[in-house]
């Protein structure tokens, strides 16, 4: 609905189902959304993988600003600028989506903002969701997988991939401490949302344990 006025999600019928993976960088969220895409498909699943920030044109936009490394971008300045980019992508691409019935399978949502910008910035958790409640029009996942794993595994992994590291991975370890502690309290707000899975395991024990985590809401149940 570009140019629109959507409606708040709660009086919108949504018949697809929001899956939103979440961690650390270097746990494993894009190796798992790929496979996951790849299994819901098998199983007859009509599913698409997105990314945030991003997923639409102006949301890219906004990710190469807040992951420019050359920028100085305050905490606040960041956490609105993320909602910015999702409130376009939910309103151009996932509401539609979802309206329509598909699975949509995305990497971050509201919860990073919760944890990175909330936890780790300390801005809070609250007043962030209060920003992010605006910007979703309450659009909230069916379901989160939350990859956790040590810190140090996790920057060890997210080193080995060849990049330079963004604004946000030049963080230091306190930082990354304060965001998985958030990471916890959420999961612990709100357990039936957020299933917790041991990002430590093979790639396919990971998988295993997301499908498991996902059973119940696919239209007919399979043991895997």
């Amino acid at each position: 609905m570009p140019g629109g006025s959507p409606l708040p999600c709660a009086a919108v019928v949504l018949t697809g189902k929001l899956i939103t993976i979440e961690g650390v960088d270097g746990a494993g969220k894009s190796t798992l959304a790929a496979a996951l895409l790849e299994a819901l498909t098998q199983r007859g699943v009509e599913a698409r993988l997105m990314r945030e920030p991003g997923g639409v044109q102006t949301s890219e936009r906004v990710r190469e600003l807040v992951k420019d490394p050359a920028l100085q971008v305050g905490a606040r300045a960041e956490a609105l600028l993320y909602a910015a980019a999702r409130a376009q992508l939910v309103e151009e691409a996932l509401l539609p989506a979802l309206k329509a019935g598909e699975w949509i399978l995305l990497d971050r949502f509201v919860d990073s903002s919760l944890a990175y910008q909330g936890a780790g910035r300390g801005l809070g958790i609250e007043a962030v969701a209060r920003l992010n409640e605006f910007a979703t029009g309450h659009l909230s996942p069916h379901r989160t997988l939350l990859l956790m794993l040590d810190a140090d595994t996790a920057r060890r992994r997210a080193g080995g991939r060849g990049d330079a590291p963004d604004r946000l991975e030049q963080e230091g370890a306190g930082f990354f401490a304060r965001v998985r502690q958030g990471y916890l309290e959420l999961a612990e707000r709100e357990p039936e949302r957020i299933r917790m899975i041991d990002a430590s395991a093979p790639p396919e024990e990971v998988l295993r344990q997301a499908l498991e985590q996902l059973a119940d809401l696919l239209p007919q149940r399979a043991p895997w």
